[in-house]
């Protein structure tokens, strides 16, 4: 029997250790350092997800067979390098691989090598130039991003001049991102459908999980700013099989080649978020963990051992596994989260009713932004739960998931009430 430890305290890294810890081959499933969700379904661990000798020393010491990364930050700061000289098994890319997360503008020359369709784009180190930039230009619709990671806030989508100006200003003069805002990407803003591809990779074989949508920006009707992603679902009805194929041959086979030609080899996941615009899928970015809520759903599906999947993948050795197998059903996850998020946000309050959500049929509610204080469930972070329902279709998934939605209360808490409804658009 396996030890597995699960790197990450969000919603992501509690669907991945509870999905673990179905495998009969996994005995002790650790999470570091884990929420109070994380407490029920693993065993939590009190180090910092970026403290890599740290976590690389507690492997060794409780026998753990593969180690699971979940976040990008720590895969950036190069964690899979560490847990690699020491001989441990690790799933996820190395450092100089999750640069394709880590900096947009090398994402952006890894898919000019390889081909791959995506936005115009432009770099900038002086915020000076940036903005005699975007004067020079027609009136057109920019997005504007800063390079490194900024925990999925660092992009502004502009539809003025004076709109990219100010967001310009944002990141690079006043500094809202820090160092991740020294360099921008300035793009076109690209227009469609956008829809998430998940691939598992082991360096040369690609899988792909089922397609997932989610929901950037924090209000219904997909107005206010952008957050971390406020639910998501899955299946997505336009990511048909015939666009999967297309997805995988003109982007990710592609990708994976040109990252292969850099000298960085790319095992873990690949995500590709994507525009469907009407010259066909365009990439918007690449992460390289599970999205997050979009793992959510997705690995709510799953039939499939989750942990013989990223052993393989761990190992070079996805070509051996059968084909995944899926719930033939939806899901529908819906994020609850704090009072002002994305901006500032109080945290410590108690949330009530989650014994009453759990009890309700084909629904699990995902801890993201909690912890246990005084033996109470309290939020602790902006995004703080991911409830996540399976139905025959996905207007019964969203009806359950509302329904769990309903018996979870704390103060200041709140939602978007139309995950899913992209679908019927």
């Amino acid at each position: 029997m396996a030890n597995v430890l699960v790197i990450g305290q969000g919603g992501r890294e509690h669907v991945i250790a509870w999905k673990l810890k179905q495998s009969p081959h996994v005995d002790k499933v650790f999470c570091a350092p884990g929420n109070a969700g994380t407490a029920e379904d693993a065993i939590n661990v009190d180090i910092s997800a970026t403290d890599s000798e740290r976590l690389a020393a507690f492997a060794e010491e409780n026998d753990v067979t593969l180690t699971v990364v979940g976040p990008e930050a720590p895969l950036v700061a190069g964690i899979v390098d560490t847990f690699q000289s020491r001989g441990l098994t690790v799933f996820g890319p190395t450092k100089a691989a999750a640069a394709l997360e880590g900096s947009k503008s090398f994402c952006k020359e890894i898919m000019r090598r390889a081909n791959v369709p995506t936005a115009d784009h432009w770099v900038f180190t002086d915020p000076t130039d940036a903005v005699q930039f975007v004067q020079e230009r027609e009136e057109t619709p920019l997005v504007v991003k800063a390079d490194g990671l900024a925990a999925g806030k660092g992009v502004s989508v502009c539809s003025t001049k004076a709109e990219a100006i100010e967001a310009i200003h944002h990141i690079m003069t006043q500094k809202a991102y820090g160092d991740a805002g020294r360099k921008i990407v300035i793009e076109e803003r690209l227009v469609g459908q956008e829809v998430s591809i998940l691939a598992l990779v082991d360096g040369k074989t690609i899988v792909t999980l089922e397609p997932a949508q989610d929901h950037k920006a924090a209000h219904d009707g997909d107005t206010g700013p952008n957050t971390g992603g406020m639910g998501a679902y899955t299946p997505a009805p336009f990511a048909t099989p015939e666009l999967i194929d297309e997805v995988i041959e003109r982007i990710l086979i592609p990708t994976v080649h040109a990252m292969r030609k850099n000298g960085t080899d790319f095992q873990g996941v690949l995500y590709a978020g994507l525009m469907l615009t009407a010259q066909g899928p365009k990439v918007l970015e690449y992460n390289v963990r599970l999205g997050d809520p979009e793992a959510q759903p997705v690995l709510m599906r799953l039939k499939s051992d989750l942990y013989e999947i990223l052993l393989a993948a761990s190992q070079g050795k996805l070509r051996d596994l059968p084909e995944l197998e899926w719930d033939s059903r939806s899901a529908v996850c819906v994020v609850m989260a704090s009072e002002g998020y994305p901006e500032s946000y109080q945290s410590g309050h108690p949330i009530r009713g989650l014994g009453e959500a759990a009890e309700l049929p084909d629904t699990k509610v995902f801890h993201a932004g909690t912890t246990i204080t005084d033996g109470q469930v309290v939020n602790s972070g902006g995004r703080v739960l991911g409830i996540t329902s399976l139905g025959e279709s996905l207007s019964e998934a969203k009806r359950k998931a509302y329904e769990a939605v309903k018996c979870i209360r704390w103060q200041g808490a709140w939602c978007r009430k139309d995950i899913s409804d992209k679908a019927r658009e």
